[in-house]
């Protein structure tokens, strides 16, 4: 079953009997997306909460100069969307792309209130979801002001030390609020142990 990676991920936090894991399977839609197609898009309402069964992808936005910015990867047990649009179900500010060939466990809007009143304790999970990203948001946005780009790379290899290997450097320069070039430089200054 393709959707096993999520059950066990939600037994992590709650415990679904028989009869909820086959009405928690009614309501995900698999999808599987190719490399660089988008799961979500700037502009457009996010239609769906996504757990990543297999595969990477980004969530970044573009400004008005047409800039890059990129504010988290999803790999495999990661939930990716834009909560902001998905939980109001207006425009999104970000776009959700995939980096490589990702399946993805989805949630709409529509079927996670039906599981809200069908399964009360999934609305304690999801809330504990969203919990643990607001603080990794907090804590992201700490570091940003308060670490020098060596402290944030360091803290970016320990935390996440598969996306490293997943995705190309100018991603995680972008990641890291700095360009691909200084990235070069404070890697060499890593490895050299200044």
């Amino acid at each position: 079953m393709e959707i096993e990676s999520l059950l066990k991920y939600i037994s992590r936090h709650i415990d679904l009997s028989e009869q909820e894991v086959s009405i928690v399977s009614e309501h995900v839609k698999i999808r599987e997306y190719l490399k660089g197609q988008f799961i979500v898009q700037q502009g457009d309402v996010c239609k769906y909460e996504s757990y990543v069964i297999s595969g990477c992808a980004k969530t970044f936005f573009v400004d008005q100069e047409g800039n890059e910015h990129l504010v988290m990867f999803a790999i495999e047990n990661w939930w990716t969307a834009d909560l902001g649009s998905f939980i109001t179900q207006q425009p999104a500010d970000y776009n959700v792309q995939c980096l490589e060939k990702t399946k993805v466990a989805q949630f709409s809007h529509e079927s996670l209130e039906q599981l809200y009143v069908k399964i009360p304790k999934l609305e304690r999970f999801f809330r504990i979801i969203i919990q643990n990203a607001f603080v990794a948001s907090q804590k992201r946005i700490v570091r940003n002001l308060s670490l020098t780009a060596k402290e944030r790379y360091r803290i970016f290899r320990e935390q996440y030390p598969d996306i490293e290997q997943r995705v190309p450097q100018y991603l995680i320069a972008s990641y890291l609020g700095i360009t691909k070039q200084f990235l070069s430089k404070v890697r060499a200054e890593l490895l050299t142990g200044n």
